[in-house]
């Protein structure tokens, strides 16, 4: 599906810079883009990535100078190119017939809305509701009492224990679990005694949780995920948390119990955080950091444990230069014992 670059760019709201009649074909990253394909720039600074690409064109954010292909010239060229890839190869959606496979296991007690799908093997525990147009592949558990909202969709193997609560479009990728118990024990005579976890988790509207992660079920109320938050891949939020609304969670973090977070908090890959520790409005905490105090709203956190950004860069400096140091001390010292005698 060829399209010319001006046409290309009223579609993506952008501005044309160089030859409008340019013809494209396909849309492509950098590292990939050839002959008639549009490739993008992310930002300014990473402008020398451009050098060498065989693209035709180049959809490129607002300010960049001395392009020397055609531009589409946009205020955020991610998004533009993201409809760009879609031009070109337009997305059907999932085909999802509407189905409930007699192979499930659905108690009589539960409540199941219009124009779902229920896959194979699925089993809908007593006093379920699963709202209207939810899809759920094979394998996917929903215990006693969960609740799904409308156009969920739940992938293969994924597990909702008990009370589980989802709100409307969630995406439950395969292999998660909901509502498992929390960590919890204490030490009588001398061995671990359980301690109950007889809560559930609340899942916000339009949340998505990674595969293989997990969110354990609260001692007693509820462990939420506000409305929006995305939770990577492989990543374990204990019990009694509330992770606030918009939520960045990145692959491998571990968030012990009764941790609280903000609205548009980031937490990146590999970041422990440890319990009953708070998290600001837009805190952001950088990769396999450790966070063993608050952080306050708007601070940016490096290291282990997590310091504030300015203060870990300098210890990270500082400690690159230990060897230097180290030289020049046993150099002083020298000197120091020789002016004094101590050498002789």
């Amino acid at each position: 599906m060829e399209i010319a670059l001006g046409d290309l760019a009223r579609i993506l709201g952008g501005e044309t810079r160089g030859d409008a009649s340019t013809r494209l074909s396909d849309a492509l990253p950098l590292s990939e883009a050839g002959k008639g394909d549009l490739t993008y720039l992310d930002n300014i600074k990473n402008q020398k990535n451009l050098a060498g690409c065989m693209a035709a064109a180049v959809v490129a954010p607002i300010g960049v100078e001395g392009l020397e292909i055609p531009a589409i010239i946009v205020a955020d060229p991610l998004r533009a190119f993201i409809a760009a890839v879609r031009h070109f190869k337009p997305d059907p959606g999932p085909a999802y017939p509407k189905f409930v496979d007699p192979r499930a296991s659905i108690h009589p007690t539960a409540v199941i809305g219009q124009n779902v799908t229920i896959a194979p093997f699925v089993v809908v525990g007593a006093d379920c509701r699963i709202g209207n147009g939810c899809v759920l592949h094979p394998g996917v558990v929903l215990g006693e009492g969960s609740v799904l909202g409308n156009d969920c969709v739940i992938h293969p193997h994924a597990v909702m224990y008990p009370r589980t609560k989802v709100g409307n479009r969630a995406l439950v990728h395969a292999h998660a679990v909901l509502g498992a118990d929390g960590f919890g024990f204490k030490l009588v005579d001398g061995r671990q005694q359980k301690v109950p976890h007889l809560g559930c988790v609340e899942l916000g509207d339009d949340v998505e949780i990674g595969a293989g992660s997990a969110v354990d079920r609260a001692t007693f109320g509820r462990t939420r995920i506000g409305d929006g938050t995305k939770i990577d891949n492989l990543v374990q939020v204990g019990h009694n948390c509330k992770i606030g609304p918009h939520n960045l969670i990145v692959s491998q973090t571990g968030i012990a119990g009764s941790c609280k977070t903000g609205a548009y908090v980031v937490i990146a890959g590999q970041v422990g955080i440890a319990d009953h520790i708070t998290l600001g409005d837009n805190a952001q905490v950088g990769a396999q950091s450790g966070v063993m105090r608050d952080v306050p709203s708007g601070q940016v956190v490096l290291g282990s444990p997590g310091r504030p950004e300015r203060d870990a860069k300098r210890i990270l400096v500082s400690m690159e230069r230990l060897p230097e140091i180290l030289k020049e001390f046993r150099r002083l010292r020298g000197a120091g014992e020789k002016s004094s005698g101590g050498g002789e």
